[in-house]
């Protein structure tokens, strides 16, 4: 008898488990609290690494789709002092593929593909079967009154889980960073001079406790994004409510806090079209849990950790060797990948094996992007740089003609042959 398996979330976590499980033959649940594919925004882009992005994407049949979808350009990154002087300019290789981006809503239809979503599923609890009297497997518990059960749930459901309490009793806690992101629309016609400062791929500017980052996605259209340090309540204190409703006053407070830097870099928040309030908040860096039969977690679910490019890529990858992990226990159980199924132990001693290598890679991770948002967003904004050369160590300052690179507001060079004041625009 095949195991009825669910995924509760359909981020890149669950559709990944999902879509190589239905590469295997294997039926699953996917389980989504959104009415629609289109009732958020999805987000922005993402940047797909070589050894997890990609080899998940792999693991589902799907690499070669994603590499005509991506952005390979858009790795680029190019690095301002708060007046706008060029520190880093940095471009990939024509057969550089190491990290291409690509938008967050291209990637989910391209794992959406022949998955049958329930939409509007909206879970709430979830029950283990060791906390029932009699009934097997685990109940599902969802907002319409109604409930379901099954052998499996995997909670890919994100930083604020219904699916976590099952297992664990962390709770997410904030970074002390807050981020507030905002748009630029059809960039390169609209605003072609914060095209050109964006370039190819993304911009950042590092300042004391502070940073903007701008990021070029796909159709002329951009991200910016603001971070910086402050109390979780930073906004009642500029008299806005949580969700920035107010789009000039949101406006209006940043370029107050980023007061004093160049003002093609403040362009980049006087132009943007609304604000979103994102505060930053991550699980504890070792989270795991004693394991229970019949639940797991995957993606920021099980290991929320500050965004800096790791996120989604672990989590695809755990969807991914989850999913395979069913498979293989199942086909070696049957002797076929299609055969009738695998026993309760068998389905049991491979989601706790994927647990264990999943939360080892996670703690790494985790690590590292928790020291990594530590130097980000500092008092001292040259360990953003260090930060930057030790990623990059072959990078070096650029100097092209002029001390500047296209779309830079100001010159860098100090040694300039047509210029000595390093500030013409």
């Amino acid at each position: 008898m095949r195991h009825r398996i669910a995924v509760v979330g359909s981020g890149p976590a669950g559709l990944t488990f999902a879509r190589v499980l239905h590469r295997h033959g294997h039926p699953v649940a996917v389980l989504e609290r959104d009415p629609a594919p289109d009732a958020r925004p999805p987000g922005g882009t993402l940047d797909l690494h070589e050894g997890l992005g990609q080899l998940a994407l792999d693991k589902a049949g799907l690499l070669a789709e994603f590499r005509a979808l991506s952005r390979p350009e858009g790795q680029a990154m190019r690095i301002l002092d708060t007046d706008g002087t060029v520190l880093r300019d940095w471009s990939p290789g024509p057969d550089d593929r190491a990290n291409p981006e690509i938008d967050r809503r291209q990637l989910r239809d391209l794992l959406l593909g022949p998955l049958d979503v329930q939409w509007g599923r909206a879970v709430t609890q979830v029950v283990p079967g060791k906390e029932q009297d009699d009934r097997d497997g685990v109940l599902v518990r969802f907002a319409d009154g109604r409930q379901e059960t099954f052998d499996l749930v995997v909670g890919a459901d994100g930083a604020w889980s219904r699916i976590r309490p099952a297992l664990s009793s962390a709770t997410p806690h904030y970074t002390g960073v807050t981020s507030v992101e905002t748009s630029l629309d059809d960039v390169d016609t609209r605003h072609p001079d914060l095209a050109r400062l964006i370039g190819d791929g993304s911009v950042a500017v590092y300042g004391v406790n502070r940073a903007l980052v701008a990021q070029r996605n796909s159709g002329g259209h951009a991200k910016v994004y603001a971070q910086f340090r402050a109390p979780l309540d930073w906004h009642t204190h500029q008299g806005l409510d949580r969700d920035l409703a107010d789009v000039e006053a949101a406006r209006s407070s940043l370029l107050a806090l980023f007061d004093g830097w160049a003002a093609p870099v403040l362009d980049l928040l006087r132009h943007g079209t609304a604000f979103v309030h994102r505060p930053l908040h991550a699980l504890p860096v070792s989270h795991t849990w004693t394991h229970v039969p019949g639940v797991t977690l995957l993606g920021d679910a099980a290991h929320l950790m500050p965004p800096l490019g790791a996120g989604a890529n672990l989590a695809m990858l755990d969807g991914a060797e989850l999913a395979e992990s069913i498979a293989t226990a199942t086909a070696t159980a049957t002797g076929t990948a299609s055969g009738p199924g695998l026993g309760p132990g068998d389905l049991d001693e491979a989601v706790r094996a994927f647990e264990e290598q999943m939360w080892a890679r996670a703690g790494k991770w985790a690590k590292i992007t928790t020291a990594g948002l530590e130097r980000l967003v500092s008092p001292d904004p040259t360990e953003a740089l260090t930060l930057f050369d030790q990623v990059q160590p072959d990078i070096t300052p650029s100097t092209p003609e002029c001390g500047r690179v296209s779309g830079a507001p100001f010159c860098s060079s100090s040694d300039c042959s047509r210029c000595s004041t390093r500030q013409h625009p």
